[in-house]
């Protein structure tokens, strides 16, 4: 778990960051939260879509992970700086050690899905590129890999299975005004 220090974010953060793997509801959580606050939502895949003209399917195949990876870093740290708002992370960006390092300073909620809801998610979402293939075995295999950093990141934990975007978005904030009603 994340230190204690880690939930004190600064008046210049996001209100939030959402992460998670594929399909555990981040993007449709993230807009939820965002419309009820009346803040901004961004996503940080769609950023690095923006910048790069090209869709994150297209840079794996173009240019690889290595390079996805590296552009992603840095529209993380960018986000985390900027934006004030809602905050959603691609699945793998927990995958850096220098983003981990900028979340201690954050309120970031995981939003943990197990496999059979996230297969039901994914199943509409076809443009996932680390999911080629035997998505259920490969979405299990990269699950098993990420979850560890996203507990290490978040300040708490949301359990996304079987409830509807607008239950897990009150949940969430729900979780938020508990903890921000337990900080000193």
């Amino acid at each position: 778990m994340t230190s204690p220090d880690s939930n004190t974010a600064s008046t210049h953060s996001p209100r939030v960051v959402l992460v998670g793997a594929p399909g555990s509801g981040k993007t449709t959580v993230g807009r939820l939260l965002a419309k009820r606050w009346q803040v901004g939502f961004r996503d940080t895949d769609h950023d690095i879509e923006h910048g790069a003209g090209r869709s994150v399917s297209d840079i794996f195949i173009e240019r690889g992970e290595a390079h996805f990876r590296s552009l992603e870093r840095a529209a993380v740290a960018a986000a985390l700086d900027q934006h004030r708002g809602v905050l959603a992370l691609g699945a793998g960006a927990v995958l850096s050690d220098d983003t981990r390092h900028l979340l201690r300073r954050h309120r970031v909620v995981h939003m943990d899905v197990g496999l059979a809801a996230a297969m039901k998610r994914l199943d509409m979402n076809r443009s996932r590129p680390l999911l080629v293939g035997n998505v259920r075995g490969r979405w299990q295999e990269l699950a098993a890999e990420r979850r560890p950093l996203y507990t290490e990141v978040a300040t708490l934990t949301v359990q996304t299975d079987g409830q509807p975007a607008q239950q897990v978005a009150a949940a969430v904030e729900a979780a938020l005004e508990e903890e921000s009603g337990h900080d000193g």
